[in-house]
C-alpha cells in the first residue's frame, strides 16, 4: 500500500480533474481510475448496479484488467488516429476513454445520442470510434476465438465435455441464435432478411467448448435459413466433410464398435458421423430416452454462452434500429471475441452472471429428417456405451 500523503494527493488531482469536465486531464495523465470516477458520475443514472459488482464491473461487464488488456489489442490500431476524436468541449479523447466509449455502445444497446449524451460526444464520434475499435479487435483479438490446434488442447475439451454426463470424445455443442433487426419497409433487401417469425434477423452459428467458449462462428446469413443450410454454407462443415476437422483419435466403446470425434447439437441439424443430434419421436426405449437427457444436459452449454453474449452485448440483443449489414457481422464477430477474451481472462465478473440458457425467445425448435446412416450407427452404440449395456 502506498503512503497516506500520495493518496490525499490523487484526491485532489481527480477532483481538480471534475471541475473541468469527462475529457478535462484524463487524456494526458492515462490513469484509468481517474478518467472512470469522472465518467461514472455521469452515466451512473443509466445503469443497474449489480449485486457483487463494483461500479466498473457493472458499466462494462468486466473487471479493470481485463480492460486493460482489451486496450493494450486496441492500442495499435486506435492510437494512431486518437487526435481524431474529440468530446464536445474538444478535449482529445485517451485511449482508455475510446475504448470505454466503444465497450459501453456495444454492452449498453443504447444508441449512438443516447451513449454520446453521456460521454459528452457528438454521436458520430461514438460510431466513428466504435468502428474504430471494431476494426482493432478484430485484427488483433482474433486469436481468441480459433479451433483448437494441438492434441492437447483438444483433450482437455473431451474430459471435460466426458465430465458434464459421461460422453466420451466430444469436441463441441453447436447451437444458432437469431440477431433480430428493424428494417424500414421500404428497403430493396428487407424481404431477404424476413425469417419464419416474421422479424428481419441475422443468424449466428456458434460451435462452444465446455467452458462457454466460442471455437467456431458463422454470421452474416439471412434469419430465415434453416439451421441445416447455415451448416452446410459453413465453412466448418466443408472442413469436417473432407475430414480436416474433427478428424483426430478414435475412442473404443466395444471389442466391436469405434467412435470418432463428433460435437453435438438439437435436432435443427441434420445426424451426421461428426455431429450427433437426438433421437426422435414419443415413443423411445429407456437407452435412448436417457440418450437424448445427457445429450441435453451436454448441449446446453452451447445455449448458454449465446445467452451470456446477448445477455452482456445487448448491442445485439433485441431490435437493432436499421444496422448496416455488411458491418453487422464483424460486429457479431467481435462480441463473440470479447465474450472470449472475459473467458480467457479468467474474470471473476463472469460469475455475477446468471446462466440462463434462453437466447431465442420466440424461435420454435426446428426438425430436419436427414439422417446419416453411419451416423445412426455410431449414436446407437453411443447410446449403449452410456446406458452400460
Amino acid at each position: 500500500m502506498g503512503p497516506v500523503k500520495g493518496q490525499k494527493k490523487k484526491r485532489k488531482v481527480e477532483k481538480k480533474v471534475e471541475k473541468d469536465d469527462l475529457a478535462s486531464g484524463s487524456s494526458q495523465n492515462g490513469s484509468a481510475a481517474d478518467w472512470f470516477e469522472i465518467l461514472s458520475k455521469r452515466i451512473a443514472g443509466n445503469v443497474s448496479p449489480s449485486k457483487g459488482l463494483d461500479k466498473f464491473q457493472s458499466v462494462f461487464k468486466m473487471s479493470r484488467s481485463t480492460f486493460d488488456y482489451i486496450c493494450s489489442l486496441a492500442k495499435e490500431h486506435m492510437q494512431p488516429k486518437s487526435a481524431h476524436f474529440v468530446f464536445s468541449n474538444g478535449k482529445p479523447m485517451s485511449l482508455h476513454e475510446q475504448v470505454a466509449l466503444a465497450l459501453r455502445r456495444l454492452s449498453s444497446g443504447n444508441s449512438l445520442i443516447s451513449v454520446g449524451d453521456s460521454f459528452g460526444a457528438h454521436h458520430s464520434t461514438v460510431s466513428q470510434v466504435t468502428w474504430r475499435f471494431i476494426e482493432a479487435i478484430e485484427e488483433k483479438g482474433l486469436h481468441h476465438l480459433r479451433w483448437p490446434s494441438t492434441e492437447q488442447d483438444m483433450s482437455q475439451i473431451k474430459s471435460k465435455f466426458e465430465r458434464i454426463q459421461g460422453l466420451p470424445n466430444c469436441c463441441g455443442a453447436i447451437d444458432t441464435t437469431h440477431i433480430t433487426m428493424m428494417l424500414s419497409s421500404s428497403e430493396q433487401t428487407a424481404d431477404v432478411w424476413l425469417d419464419q417469425n416474421k422479424n428481419h434477423s441475422m443468424i449466428l452459428q456458434a460451435v462452444v467448448d465446455p467452458d462457454m467458449r466460442f471455437r467456431d462462428v458463422v454470421t452474416g446469413l439471412p434469419g430465415k435459413m434453416k439451421e441445416n443450410s447455415v451448416l452446410q454454407s459453413s465453412t466448418f462443415f466443408k472442413l469436417c466433410e473432407k475430414g480436416d476437422r474433427l478428424n483426430g483419435n478414435k475412442i473404443k466403446l466395444s471389442e466391436e464398435a469405434e467412435l470418432r470425434e463428433y460435437i453435438i447439437g438439437d435436432s435443427g441439424f441434420p445426424l451426421l458421423p461428426w455431429l450427433l443430434t437426438p433421437y426422435q419421436g414419443k415413443e423411445l426405449s429407456e437407452s435412448k430416452a436417457e440418450f437424448n437427457k445427457k445429450h441435453f444436459a451436454t448441449r446446453i452449454v452451447a445455449q448458454r454462452a449465446l445467452a451470456r453474449l446477448k445477455e452482456v452485448w445487448k448491442m445485439i440483443h433485441g431490435l437493432m434500429w436499421r444496422p448496416d449489414k455488411h458491418k453487422l457481422p464483424r460486429f457479431i464477430l467481435v462480441c463473440c471475441i470479447l465474450h472470449n477474451i472475459v473467458i480467457d481472462m479468467e474474470d471473476e465478473v463472469l460469475d455475477e452472471f446468471s446462466l440462463s440458457h434462453h437466447h431465442d425467445t420466440g424461435y420454435g425448435q426446428e426438425v430436419c429428417e436427414s439422417v446419416d446412416k453411419t451416423a445412426s450407427v455410431l449414436r446407437d452404440n453411443l447410446s449403449r456405451y452410456l446406458s452400460g449395456r
